[in-house]
């Protein structure tokens, strides 16, 4: 039985905590915050209340493997909703496209709102997309990282390695299959599931949009903290020490492998094995004391392109908005001018600044639990952002910042037909300074580093760290973010550990 501290309670450290528990491991959770979640985190005020991370759940079967692995079914522990329909579009010229839950019935759908033969377009990309999935789910997603042999593991055929063609990007992929601009920009969405630019970001991130439609997008009933809850409580169940209000200062190293990790407080908790759901970025530059063993991890990651992060405003409306869907989205008239804003390159080359005109992000469950009352409504509103980043980039922390960009999405929903400002009960604004002081992400970055470029997408660090007895999960580690796949970064780093 080996002793195992785990760093964070974001889902990819919760549910390695809850398999490692399950394996006879004596396993003790730190987390900085008063409670679970990390960025699947829960904002209430006045009988409104908001998911202030994750939004749905994909590819379900993940956490329910979990459970069926450490005692008993998911739908036990939570009430999953199939969202349908899955996401209301509007585009810039005021085009809606409202994407059913069920994918069979989305090429007609696109028909309807962007004429006959566009369905065909969109089917003839999922059809590529699902060829994508099969040749990279087990080899990729479901195994560990091996250096360069991760990416000849996908390369098994020439037809496998042209079916997945790692040299293509998103924005390429798009202009090979989609004829229709309005096609292209929905492809290009996907790319901010990776916190990602779709220009820069591989082909391959066309799964994300497969997987979406072919298994589903599903909600929590009662906000989706409860999975984060649920899956802590199997942890607990399973022998697992929880330890909230915990913040980790260092990892302890000694004789060329891990020993331990200092408390703020000056506590030390010893232990054989040290899992970290924090930010790679943030355990290798100040968790983790400096080592040789680190320095090729340390390199790769300065040269990476951080991912986006996100400015979020929690609006607590009176009455409802009629025929309202679960997400909405509201593209912009010029999308490139979004990722060149966050990412700071193009026409911002060198000055990454808020979007001028950014895609607007609305999340508003169908759900009693996030209102005071039936003529309510609450909604979680985001746009893409710049990191954090005071001296090279943006200081979100600079007085007023946030005031003037909250007034200017605002305005932006206004324009795009949803004046919600006559409707305002109050407003709370989240931006990614708040993030990154909330969770530990370097500069708010939501997945740590982007995919943009092939080697970043398909080499981000690896489960296995350099020190022996360090363990990476969580959406900063491989195989990447959302809640999928960091349930699988912990299924992959508890087999790496194994049983006791």
């Amino acid at each position: 039985m080996a002793r195992v501290a785990v760093i964070g309670t974001g889902l990819g450290g919760l549910a390695a905590a809850a398999r490692l528990a399950a394996l006879g491991h004596a396993v003790t959770v730190l987390e900085q915050a008063p409670e679970v979640g990390g960025k699947l985190g829960w904002f209430a005020r006045g009988g409104h209340g908001f998911d202030t991370g994750p939004s749905l759940v994909t590819l379900p079967q993940v956490y329910r493997d979990l459970f069926a692995a450490t005692g008993g079914p998911l739908e036990d522990a939570v009430e999953l909703v199939r969202v349908d329909p899955a996401v209301a579009y509007r585009f810039a010229d005021g085009t809606p496209l409202v994407l059913p839950g069920s994918s069979v019935e989305v090429p007609a759908a696109i028909d309807t709102a962007l004429g006959p033969g566009t369905g065909a377009q969109w089917a003839a990309l999922m059809a590529r997309a699902a060829a994508m999935w099969r040749i990279t789910e087990q080899p990729f997603l479901r195994s560990p990282l091996a250096g360069a042999a991760t990416l000849a593991r996908l390369a098994r055929s020439g037809s496998d390695v042209a079916t997945v063609a790692p040299w293509r990007t998103l924005r390429g992929l798009a202009r090979a299959h989609l004829q229709h601009p309005h096609l292209r920009t929905l492809l290009d969405r996907y790319a901010t599931y990776s916190g990602s630019d779709p220009r820069r970001a591989p082909a391959v991130l066309a799964t994300v949009a497969y997987v979406e439609q072919a298994f589903g997008s599903w909600y929590v009933r009662g906000g989706l903290r409860r999975l984060a809850e649920a899956v802590a409580e199997r942890a607990a169940d399973r022998g697992a020490r929880i330890r909230t209000g915990s913040a980790v200062e260092r990892v302890l190293v000694e004789g060329g492998r891990v020993a331990g990790v200092r408390l703020a407080g000056g506590e030390e908790l010893r232990a054989d094995v040290v899992v970290c759901g924090a930010d790679a970025a943030g355990l290798y530059a100040g968790l983790l004391p400096p080592h040789r063993a680190t320095r090729r991890v340390r390199r790769h990651l300065a040269r990476s392109t951080p991912s986006l992060s996100g400015f979020v405003l929690l609006l607590a409306l009176c009455g409802r908005t009629a025929g309202w869907a679960h997400h909405t989205v509201l593209f912009p008239e010029d999308y490139d001018a979004e990722f060149d804003a966050v990412f700071g390159v193009g026409r911002f080359r060198g000055a990454p600044q808020p979007a001028p005109d950014p895609t607007v992000y609305i999340s508003s469950p169908d759900d009693p639990a996030t209102r005071p009352d039936p003529d309510s409504e609450s909604w979680f509103v985001l746009v893409n952002a710049p990191r954090h980043d005071p001296g090279r980039g943006v200081d979100w922390d600079t007085p007023g910042l946030a005031d003037r960009y909250a007034a200017q999405v605002l305005d932006t929903l206004a324009r795009r037909g949803l004046d919600v400002r006559d409707r305002l009960r109050w407003c709370v604004v989240r931006t990614p300074a708040d993030l990154e002081r909330d969770t530990r992400s370097v500069g708010g970055s939501i997945y740590g580093t982007s995919s943009n470029g092939t080697r970043a997408a398909f080499l981000r660090p690896g489960n296995a760290g350099p020190v022996p007895g360090l363990f990476l999960v969580g959406g900063s580690a491989h195989p990447g973010g959302g809640l999928p796949l960091v349930a699988l970064s912990a299924e992959i780093a508890a087999g790496m550990i194994g049983p006791a």
